[in-house]
C-alpha cells in the first residue's frame, strides 16, 4: 500500500463501555481473533484499560476495553469506574454494549446520563441476542432509541460472532480520516508481563467462589526469559487468612489447578515452555488502601 493511500484510511480510538459482564472483553477478543482481555461469567472481571487494534486495508480501529461501570463501594471500585469514564474523553467513537439477556438498569441509566454530557458518536450494541427471542430484541431497540441519539443500533452475539462484522463496518465509517497510529502488525499495547498477571487473575475468577475474585489481586514478581524456558514468580494477594486457605486448597490442590491452567495459556501466548511458581499472600484491606492500590497498578 502506498503512502498516499495510507494517509487516506480511517483510524481512531473506540471506547467500549457497558455494565459489568455485558460482553465487552468477549467482543474485543472476537474482533482481534485472539485473546488479550480476560473473561469470566462473574461481573467486574476487567479492572484495567485494555487496548486492542484491528487493522484492515481501509482502517485501523483502536479499541479500548474499559472496566464495567457499576455502583462504587470500595476505593478499588471507585478507581475502576473513574478509569472507565475517563477513557470516554479521549476516544473518537463510543461503543455502548447492553446485555439483552440480563439487563442492568441502574448501570444503563448511569451510562446514558454520562453520554448526554459527552459530544461523541455513540454506537449501541445489543449483545447476547442468541439468548433471547427476536421480538424482545426488537422491543429493546424501540425502547433504547428513545433514550439517546445513537449513530446505529446493532444486535450481536459477541461470543458466537453474530453480526460482529457489522459493528466493525459501522465504527469504521464513524472514524476520522488519517494515517495508522500504530504499526500495522501491532494488535495490543499491553506487555507479556501484564498478560501473565491477567491470565492468572482470570483463573482465580473462574475457579474460585464469588467472594474470592473481588478480594484478590495478582502481581508478577519476576519474569525471566532463558534460552528455552520462561521462569515466572507471581503472587496472588487476598485480604483474609481464610481466603488464602481457599486459594491454596486441600494439600495445595486449588493453587496447583490455577497454576496448571494459567501455565497452559501463558505457554500458548508466548510459544515457549513456562515454569510458573505461584505464592499466596494476605495483604489486608488492599482494596481500600491507596498505597497498595498504587503498588498493584490500580
Amino acid at each position: 500500500m502506498n503512502k498516499k493511500n495510507e494517509n487516506n484510511i480511517r483510524s481512531g480510538f473506540v471506547g467500549i463501555i457497558g455494565a459489568p459482564n455485558a460482553g465487552k472483553s468477549t467482543l474485543l477478543n472476537q474482533v482481534l481473533g485472539q485473546k488479550i482481555s480476560i473473561t469470566s461469567k462473574k461481573p467486574q472481571t476487567t479492572r484495567d484499560r485494555i487496548l486492542g487494534i484491528v487493522n484492515s486495508p481501509s482502517s485501523q480501529i483502536i479499541f479500548i476495553d474499559t472496566p464495567g461501570i457499576h455502583k462504587s463501594t470500595t476505593l478499588l471500585n471507585k478507581r475502576i469506574v473513574d478509569q472507565a469514564m475517563l477513557a470516554l474523553e479521549d476516544v473518537d467513537v463510543i461503543l455502548f454494549m447492553v446485555d439483552v439477556a440480563n439487563r442492568n438498569y441502574s448501570a444503563e441509566k448511569l451510562i446514558i446520563s454520562q453520554l448526554k454530557k459527552i459530544p461523541k458518536i455513540v454506537v449501541l450494541s445489543l449483545n447476547k441476542i442468541d439468548l433471547v427471542k427476536k421480538s424482545e430484541v426488537f422491543n429493546l431497540v424501540e425502547e433504547l432509541k428513545k433514550l439517546h441519539d445513537f449513530k446505529a443500533i446493532i444486535p450481536v452475539s459477541a461470543k458466537k460472532g453474530i453480526q460482529v462484522k457489522n459493528i466493525l463496518e459501522e465504527v469504521e465509517k464513524s472514524l476520522p480520516t488519517g494515517p495508522r497510529l500504530f504499526p500495522e502488525e501491532t494488535f495490543t499495547d499491553v506487555s507479556e508481563k501484564f498478560m501473565v498477571k491477567e491470565i492468572i487473575r482470570e483463573k482465580v475468577f473462574r475457579l474460585t467462589g464469588m467472594e474470592i475474585p473481588y478480594s484478590s489481586a495478582v502481581t508478577v514478581d519476576s519474569f525471566e526469559v532463558e534460552k528455552k524456558l520462561i521462569v515466572i514468580h507471581a503472587s496472588i494477594h487476598v485480604i483474609r487468612d481464610s481466603q488464602k486457605g481457599i486459594i491454596i486448597g486441600k494439600k495445595g490442590s486449588m493453587l496447583s489447578k490455577i497454576g496448571a491452567k494459567a501455565r497452559k495459556d501463558i505457554e500458548q501466548m508466548t510459544g515457549q515452555r513456562v515454569l510458573l511458581k505461584l505464592f499466596v499472600k494476605v495483604t489486608k484491606n488492599w482494596v481500600s488502601n491507596a498505597r497498595m492500590l498504587n503498588e498493584f497498578g490500580y
